[in-house]
């Protein structure tokens, strides 16, 4: 029988960034780098995807700090660009992801902020998902061992009847260490290999799931 769940990962997986971060940094006399440098500080990040601290304290931290470094900076300005945009959806995911509702139920499990609900409503993604599981609302983010377990109880399976995607190993060491089956993503069409394997995908024909 294939998984009764599939447990997908938002950045990096269903969702991309493609903005060019250097050149808005530039445009507002910052460095190269300062803003996801500032904003992705492991101290900081973890306040905010844990739920310790909202997104708009975390947004406002992160221009607090670029200004102190770069007084003659437009930080403020430069972080508000910064948070405007809401990613893009990686299509090809997604059509996986609609394949396989067929036969799984699917959902997130991201560390995230309190901004996710609305950024999945923007990018029109909650109509494709089952469940969403944020870590600032559970107050534990991946690779800890509780988000996972919190995922595994609010579907009601075994973490044998469940798979995951992320495009972090670290994250995919801490699910196959507690027997779900955990897929590394690095490309699309791995990923449909991976998803074919596991019953996931339905042949064209209908005949059933792709051996």
């Amino acid at each position: 029988m294939p998984p009764s769940t599939m447990l997908i990962d938002l950045d990096g997986v269903l969702r991309t960034w493609p903005m060019d971060l250097s050149a808005l940094e530039n445009a507002h006399g910052l460095p190269a780098g300062s803003i996801p440098r500032t904003a992705f500080e492991s101290g900081l990040l973890e306040q905010v995807i844990a739920g310790r601290i909202t997104d708009h304290d975390w947004r406002n931290e992160v221009a607090a700090r670029l200004t102190s470094a770069s007084p003659s900076s437009r930080a403020k300005e430069a972080v508000a660009a910064w948070s405007k945009p809401v990613g893009e959806v990686n299509r090809e995911v997604l059509q996986l992801i609609i394949e396989a509702r067929g036969i799984c139920r699917i959902g997130l499990v991201t560390n995230a902020t309190d901004r996710l609900g609305s950024d999945l409503a923007a990018l029109g993604l909650p109509g494709h998902l089952d469940f969403i599981v944020n870590s600032s609302e559970v107050g534990f983010a991946k690779p800890s061992r509780e988000i996972f377990q919190h995922a595994l109880a609010v579907t009601g399976v075994r973490p044998e009847e469940a798979v995951f995607i992320n495009d972090t190993l670290g994250n995919i060491t801490a699910a196959a260490a507690m027997g779900i089956t955990a897929h590394h993503y690095r490309s699309v069409p791995d990923l449909r290999k991976f998803m074919q394997s596991a019953g996931l995908l339905v042949e064209a024909s209908g005949s059933g799931p792709v051996k």
